[in-house]
């Protein structure tokens, strides 16, 4: 609590002169009681211990025990392949951990090499590691600062703590100032400066009370060490569906094992046919085709301007309901702007980047601003302080030529800014006359001022007029707006600073605000149509904060600000219990943000946080979808980030969750899709089995379908057009399974008929030779014919039960038969995959095959649509259903 000590007692308890400093005996002592200035890195797991852990997964597990049960076939081929497909999805894991890890590693690289300290009553130049509470900092402008500092001198001090507090103008420094308040905020602590904020202003000297992890910045580095990642929706739902398929597997396995025993069949062939259901149960593919359905997601989010880190973010996206968004830079421009200015013309509107009618007043009092300015616009490109640069392009909205301006006026003196003034003036010299130009606070420009500018003429300045500035300045202020006044007086020679600001001229007052971006307010509410409540969290204060929130209609009325010091007062039970009656979050630092994220997150929330600043990082961390900005995000962020906007866009985030709920509604379609197929499969084993048939299917074969054939199409839906509709409808439920919606029902009755389908056939292959499975006799040629109808037969149900997998509820016919290309193109490629096993004699061999006749394949086609078309019965009674609710 230095901030609240004075100069005194502060030198007092780190036992120190501030004319000499520490002695070198001193500072080695402290460097080793206190350690290096640095922070701690995060420890990290070796690769190998990355890898491994990605292995602990239970889709995993089964494709382990495919690849085992594949070499006991003597498969060698697809045993290699379903092990690639382990291998793969490994790597990519540890490559996004890795990247994770940045997060830390960038914030240690914010500390700066060289501070300049005063020891033994010499000021040197030492390394900023070697920096130890007690060292006496000099400071200037243009310098990072190397640790928590008190200050304990300021000279017209400025410093930018935009990347800690998240305020975009740079804060006053005052080392007199004593602050009580103990909850007192980081961005009003003004006679405090903190480790890798900048100088932009003036001098200072500063006693060192933090270094390392003990500086605010290292609160930050600890928030990000100590907050654990939670698995996403997509990683928890995919682990429950590979227990449940594991111990699905080892069930039917198990059933399949008790009745061949007690039918006395041959352990071999009880062996095998315990095996080839234990194919057919799993879909060995899953993990893969999802991999490929989220890759094609990221790709398709990065041409919106979205870059996604972790490829199981993208689908929370979907199931975001709650977006918390830092106001600067993010909501707003990051760019202060004049939007009105207040003469004894009235007050009068400015619009950026338009025409905007000047009058001689209203040109005079923009002249005054930026003669009286240390600021650079030119061609886009800025320097200087926030706030001169608004005042150079009122000038430019104002229709005035700067250059000219400049080229006329030569600055010849200047009376600088300073917190106990609260003025700058310049003595600017013009065709030979001599002209002081004065900006301020309107309260001392107001106290300097003998006269008033009205329509051209200069009258003297009356009560009246004082009070007419004093409510325009109360009204802007209660909008939010930073307020300057300005004026001038001409001068007959050049003169001394101190003899500048006496007997002026007022011209006028302006008022300022870093404005919203134009298309947040539609983001918003496309975002509400959507279920989604967007929510402001700030290091601002709570009147800018709510103008700002108000006018893009993210909240009604200050009840619903709450500020860091309020939060402070109630215990996080208490908060959890409220955080939703708040839509503005002000004046919070690091761990509000987080404390906010948690107590949103315990309520059932799925939490998308946006941020750009190092004090953003423990929260865009903590969150389900940490959002950081591309362009002004500073490393730390963007590091700790599982999305960064290239555009720095808010209506990009909208955009991001839209796709992500058509990207969760692709898997969940080729999730069905799979395990409908396999269903079906199992259902073809078990029930031959069951009433002592051979089985119409071999592992090999079973293979073949669920790594080659089911894998196109699946991966085809993953691909689909999105639905354009998505977003009227409101967020799913974070643990709704894949089965919810009816989708459970889709699939027992989808794997019924297809397997139902398959024996048909099998049945059909035998019946066709004369023979009938029931038979105790049957030679191996018709079997193996029989096989084949079942096998084809199979693989056609898919391909083309596919296309009913698209849409639940709508015909095919009206989202388009051929409106997904990929899905097209993956029907046409699987019946050419089918025709070359057949046609190839190597692989006719291989897979047991014979060609069928004409007769057959008329068979193999008609069984093969019947899935599309009961699916497409059974939509027209589930559409029927759908209209009866909505009336």
């Amino acid at each position: 609590m230095w901030f609240s000590k004075s100069i005194e007692e502060s030198l007092k308890e780190f036992k120190v002169d501030s004319s000499s400093g520490l002695s070198e005996e001193e500072a080695e002592v402290r460097l080793k009681k206190y350690g290096t200035n640095k922070l701690r890195a995060k420890k990290t797991d070796s690769i190998l211990k990355m890898f491994v852990a990605q292995l602990q997964d239970w889709l995993i597990y089964i494709l382990f025990a495919a690849v085992i049960i594949t070499l006991f076939l003597g498969e060698y081929i697809d045993a290699i392949i379903i092990f690639l497909v382990i291998i793969t999805n490994a790597i990519l894991g540890v490559a996004q951990q890795v990247k994770a890890n940045k997060a830390i590693e960038a914030l240690r690289k914010m500390a700066f090499p060289k501070a300049i300290v005063r020891r033994n009553g010499i000021v040197r130049e030492v390394d900023s590691g070697h920096v130890v509470p007690g060292d006496i900092i000099i400071l200037d402008a243009g310098r990072f600062i190397a640790a928590d500092l008190r200050l304990i001198e300021s000279a017209d001090l400025q410093i930018d703590e935009s990347a800690l507090t998240g305020e975009s103008v740079s804060s006053d420094k005052d080392a007199s100032l004593i602050h009580d308040d103990p909850k007192t905020p980081l961005g009003d602590r003004a006679n405090t400066a903190f480790m890798s904020t900048l100088v932009t202003k003036g001098r200072g000297i500063g006693l060192v009370v933090g270094t390392g992890m003990n500086t605010e910045m290292g609160k930050i580095a600890n928030l990000i060490i100590s907050e654990k990642k939670s698995k996403t929706p997509l990683e928890i739902r995919l682990d429950q569906l590979g227990k449940m398929l594991g111990k699905f597997a080892i069930g039917i396995c198990v059933v399949i094992f008790v009745i061949a025993m007690l039918q006395g069949r041959d352990l071999a062939e009880m062996f095998l046919m315990s095996v080839s259901l234990a194919v057919a149960a799993i879909p060995e593919g899953l993990a893969a085709i999802v991999a490929v359905v989220l890759s094609i997601g990221v790709t398709g989010l990065s041409k919106k301007n979205a870059i996604v880190k972790k490829l199981p973010a993208v689908e929370t996206l979907g199931s975001v309901n709650i977006i918390c968004s830092d106001k600067t830079g993010t909501l707003t421009q990051n760019k202060m702007t004049v939007t009105t200015f207040f003469n004894l013309e009235g007050e009068i509107p400015v619009e950026r980047n338009k025409k905007n009618t000047a009058t001689h007043d209203a040109n005079l009092l923009a002249k005054s601003l930026i003669l009286c300015s240390d600021a650079t616009f030119e061609k886009g490109h800025a320097t200087g302080d926030p706030t001169e640069i608004a005042l150079l392009l009122l000038g430019d909205d104002l229709g005035i030529d700067r250059k000219l301006l400049n080229a006329e006026n030569k600055r010849k003196g200047e009376f600088s800014f300073d917190s106990d003034r609260k003025l700058m003036s310049t003595l600017v010299e013009e065709k030979a006359d001599f002209t002081i130009y004065t900006k301020g606070a309107i309260a001392s420009i107001l106290a300097i001022s003998t006269h008033v500018l009205e329509k051209g003429k200069v009258i003297p300045i009356t009560e009246i007029h004082k009070e007419q500035y004093k409510a325009a300045a109360n009204n802007m202020a209660n909008s939010a707006l930073r307020t300057l006044g300005a004026a001038y007086k001409p001068a007959s020679a050049e003169i001394q600073a101190s003899e500048m600001e006496q007997d002026m001229i007022l011209t006028g007052l302006v008022g300022m605000i870093d404005p919203p971006r134009a298309e947040v307010r539609d983001s918003i509410e496309i975002a509400k149509v959507a279920g989604i409540t967007t929510l402001m969290i700030t290091g601002d204060h709570k009147n800018t904060a709510f103008a700002i929130a108000h006018e893009l209609r993210i909240a009604e009325n200050m009840e619903q600000v709450i500020t860091g010091h309020e939060i402070d007062d109630l215990t996080e039970k208490e908060f959890a219990g409220i955080v939703m009656q708040y839509r503005v979050f002000a004046r919070v630092s690091p761990e509000h943000k987080v404390k906010i994220v948690r107590a949103l997150k315990s309520m059932g929330n799925i939490v998308s946080m946006t941020g750009d600043g190092v004090n953003d990082a423990p929260s865009l961390h903590a969150a389900d979808i940490g959002v950081a900005m591309g362009i002004t995000g500073t490393d730390v962020a963007k590091g700790a980030s599982d999305m960064i906007l290239a555009d720095d866009n808010f209506a990009t985030i909208v955009s991001a969750i839209e796709q992500g709920r058509n990207i969760y509604s692709n898997i969940r379609k080729t999730v069905i899709f799979l395990l409908t197929c396999n269903l079906g499969e199992v259902i073809t084993i078990f029930f031959a089995i069951l009433i002592g048939w051979s089985a119409p299917l071999i592992a090999t074969q079973l293979l073949w379908i669920n790594l080659i054939t089911d894998t196109f199409p699946a991966i085809a839906l993953g691909m689909d057009p999105g639905n354009p509709d998505v977003m009227n409808e409101k967020p799913r439920n974070s643990k709704e399974s894949f089965f919810a919606g009816g989708a459970g029902l889709h699939v027992i009755l989808g794997g019924l008929l297809i397997g139902a389908l398959t024996i048909l056939a099998f049945w059909f292959g035998h019946w066709e030779h004369g023979f009938s499975p029931f038979d105790d006799i049957v030679p191996a040629n018709t079997i193996e014919y029989a096989r084949t109808m079942a096998f084809l037969v199979l693989v056609f149900c898919q391909l083309f039960f596919s296309l009913a997998t698209r849409n639940n509820h709508k015909s095919i016919f009206r989202i388009g038969v051929f409106s997904n290309k990929y899905l097209t193109g993956a029907i046409i490629l699987g019946v050419l995959l089918q025709m070359l096993v057949l046609v190839i004699p190597v692989t006719r061999s291989a897979f047991h095959l014979q060609m069928p006749d004409m007769r057959s394949w008329i068979i193999i086609v008609s069984f093969g649509l019947v899935p599309l078309l009961f699916n497409e019965i059974f939509k027209i009674f589930i559409r029927a259903r759908l209209r009866r609710q909505r009336v």
